[in-house]
């Protein structure tokens, strides 16, 4: 069993930026999700083993998915915050194969996720 931790969240203005990361490499998907209040739990960004990536399109040209096996690392850098993108942020991993950030449900370990809160 891995257990995963997020770290990077916080409270920002509209506009700011911030980094989430998550110490964990080596799976063959490794995503971000998110959940804000009253709506269910959605993909942002996916990366699987052959870099490949896949973007939420409210997230498309302002967050960046990226994975450094040397320091064990998955992270999340988001720009250009909305407050349209206060959530629970997770991370998580699978040795399955995802075509979808809709492949929620192949997901096997996930972390407890980590606050995101942005003011306008």
């Amino acid at each position: 069993q891995v257990d995963l931790v997020e770290s990077g969240g916080g409270a920002v203005q509209a506009g700011g930026s911030l980094r989430l990361s998550c110490a964990v490499s080596g799976y063959r998907s490794m995503g971000w999700f998110r959940q804000a209040p009253g709506k269910g739990r959605e993909g942002v960004a996916i990366i699987r083993d052959d870099g490949t990536t896949m973007y939420a399109e409210s997230v498309k040209g302002r967050f960046t998915i990226s994975s450094d096996s040397a320091k064990n690392a998955l992270s999340l850098q988001m720009n250009s915050l909305k407050p349209e993108d206060t959530a629970v942020y997770y991370c998580a991993v699978t040795m399955f194969p995802t075509r979808s950030l809709r492949d929620l449900g192949l997901f096997t370990n996930w972390g407890r996720g980590t606050q995101v809160t942005v003011s306008s």
